[in-house]
């Protein structure tokens, strides 16, 4: 299938998991490269979280506005196709949602280093956010089964 093939979701979608694996990319060489200083716990890590964050969620609007505009009109209509689509997408990542924040609450009790709790949160949005993004793909690719 060509590119012109896809409509607007699918090609959001693939930007969306280009974007997220390297905007993890960056968070982990930025942090090991930091850590090879310091110990782990000590290193400093929430201004590189919040800019990997931030700058996905920027790049994600605004490659977002431009497939809208480049592809006019064509294909950027939803249909119950998409919505089955996304539906089922979002609850096939939602584990990886509740396993982070489950762990973040035993990192908590245990009164393990904030870090420790930071990065587990963001390694469960990470997954997410991959796991939801290869469904997607996978779904437009293979087709929705019936639930």
């Amino acid at each position: 299938m060509a590119i012109q093939d896809m409509n607007y979701e699918e090609r959001v979608a693939w930007v969306g998991l280009v974007v997220s694996i390297a905007s993890f990319a960056v968070y982990l060489t930025v942090l090991f490269t930091r850590a090879a200083e310091t110990p782990m716990p000590d290193t400093p890590y929430v201004d590189a979280m919040l800019w990997t964050i931030g700058a996905s969620i920027v790049v994600m609007i605004v490659v977002s506005i431009i497939l809208g505009i480049v592809t006019h009109k064509d294909g950027r209509e939803t249909d119950i196709r998409d919505k089955q689509i996304k539906a089922r997408a979002e609850f096939t990542s939602r584990g990886f949602l509740i396993a982070g924040a489950l762990a973040a609450l035993v990192f908590a009790v245990l009164e393990l280093d904030p870090f420790w709790i930071a990065n587990v949160l963001y390694l469960g949005f990470f997954f997410s956010a991959l796991l939801e993004t290869i469904t997607k793909i996978a779904l437009y690719r293979g087709g929705v089964p019936a639930w």
